[in-house]
């Protein structure tokens, strides 16, 4: 469902990506760690059409970027630092808003069934900007679930967030991978990415520099594997 080969990116005389071969199996939740600064974010915006590679090959549900990217924002959802929504705007308001971007129609029902979701059916018609940073960050997830996408892409969704958000947060990701998506999402927390995840994948010096599966991994020795991979 992702897929990229021999992905590099650079921006003048600096690579970031210098070669990055990636997969993500149809309805797979991928967690990918690194250092600050590994490319991670460069990555997920490539996937999420908001940069353009270099060079290299990068294929989302099956369609090649970037050459596909208007069908590819149709089957994708992206949460990442900045949350797109109007401060100004109600919750529902925002959704109502992306709603008609996407081209749905009668989404009055779609609209709810989200906002349930993530907890918020009870402040839909309250301003975003009364929102705590936890409950935004749940709103956007409801914006990326809106038009029921087949990937998801997530940017360190925990950062700022409390241990009661994030453990709220926990369960939508829980819910959004059992309905079948495809998930990637960058993290710096193994123990939520080893509860949530199915793969775990090292992005170091603009390559993968480990994958494994999560239950091949040993969480006491994987802050040694992890410091071996970013070298």
């Amino acid at each position: 469902m992702i897929q990229t080969v021999g992905l590099r990116k650079s921006f003048g005389p600096r690579p970031v990506l210098r070669g990055v071969d990636l997969e993500v199996a149809p309805g797979e939740c991928l967690a990918l760690m690194g250092p600050n600064g590994a490319g991670k974010t460069t990555l997920l915006r490539i996937l999420a059409t908001l940069s353009k590679p270099t060079s290299g090959g990068v294929r989302v549900a099956g369609l090649p970027l970037p050459a596909a990217a208007a069908a590819v924002r149709q089957r994708l959802g992206v949460v990442a630092h900045h949350t797109l929504l109007y401060s100004d705007l109600s919750a529902e308001e925002n959704l109502q808003f992306y709603a008609r971007l996407y081209g749905l129609t009668g989404a009055g029902p779609r609209i709810a069934a989200v906002l349930e979701q993530v907890g918020l059916d009870r402040r839909r018609r309250d301003l975003v900007r009364t929102f705590s940073r936890g409950m935004q960050q749940r709103l956007a997830i409801a914006r990326a679930l809106l038009h029921d996408p087949q990937v998801m892409l997530f940017d360190e969704p925990y950062t700022g967030l409390d241990p009661q958000a994030a453990e709220v947060l926990d369960g939508v990701l829980r819910d959004a991978r059992q309905t079948g998506r495809t998930m990637l999402i960058t993290t710096h927390d193994l123990s939520r990415a080893l509860a949530l995840a199915d793969r775990v994948a090292i992005l170091a010096h603009g390559v993968i520099a480990f994958a494994a599966g999560c239950r091949e991994l040993d969480p006491r020795s994987f802050a040694e594997t992890y410091a071996n991979a970013v070298g």
